[in-house]
């Protein structure tokens, strides 16, 4: 198993499934990749804890509808004082969503927005540090910002994270800067101005690793989800973007 410590400044450590429908998404989710559901109790405000193989994974939390968000996917990053990260986002062209809060013993999060509008979380560890086991079959293996407003969201980054970035491209057709450089690299952002629909806002994107893109695509099919994009071979392993019964997106890497 590959146990995973967020070390990196600011690298991801937490991926969190934000639900209008609990009960139909965390057995979607557990047929899928195998997590068990862990319910944390009303002390928690509802929230499930998913797990594989006993280490967890990822969380899961109820949308009332009183956001007005849709049902998504979120990243938290790691933070060593997330008062500072979140007085460093105002500053940096992000805005703060939701402020800092203790949660239990386990640590302080917060939610911020980044310049282009994407939604990114602050994780300041303490009894929990985030998930713990990363690209293996039903695991986070790449988290991955697009947004249009690429050179601002790397400056916000870099400065309010401490982002060691590397530009692993920077053509018109592709340009992408990573967290880090080559296999030691934790996350990346993609300009998306060329593909990022009209009015919506930057995003991430998480991708779960896999045995077979294939067979797991027409496994999501079969338990109600939907294909927003076929497998299909990259250099970085066969690919494919999926969404869940209730429209939260997600994509799987299988190594080639």
């Amino acid at each position: 198993m590959s146990k995973y410590s967020p070390s990196t400044p600011g690298a991801p450590c937490w991926v969190e499934l934000f639900t209008s429908d609990p009960d139909r998404t965390v057995p979607f989710y557990g047929d899928l990749f195998g997590w068990t559901p862990e319910y944390m109790g009303d002390q928690y405000g509802g929230y499930i804890n998913l797990r594989k193989d006993g280490e967890m994974l990822a969380g899961s939390m109820r949308n009332d509808g009183t956001t007005g968000a849709l049902d998504a996917w979120s990243v938290y990053l790691t933070s060593d004082d997330a008062e500072t990260t979140v007085k460093a986002a105002a500053g940096a062209g992000g805005h703060v969503v939701v402020p800092v809060m203790e949660v239990m013993d386990l640590g302080s999060m917060a939610m911020l927005a980044d310049p282009g509008s994407a939604a990114v979380g602050v994780w300041q560890p303490g009894t929990h540090q985030g998930f713990g086991l990363v690209d293996e079959p039903g695991t986070p293996a790449w988290f991955e910002l697009l947004t249009r407003d690429f050179a601002a969201s790397v400056a916000f980054y870099e400065g309010v994270f401490g982002w060691q970035t590397h530009v692993l491209s920077d053509t018109d057709e592709f340009r992408y800067t990573t967290l880090g450089k080559g296999d030691s690299a934790k996350a990346g952002i993609m300009d998306g101005s060329s593909f990022l629909p009209d009015g919506s806002p930057a995003k991430w994107r998480v991708y779960f690793a896999v045995a077979d893109a294939d067979a797991t695509t027409a496994q999501v099919t079969a338990l109600g989800g939907t294909v927003l994009r076929a497998p299909e071979d990259t250099p970085y392993g066969r690919l494919a973007e999926l969404a869940d019964p209730t429209g939260a997106t997600f994509a799987v890497m299988a190594s080639s």
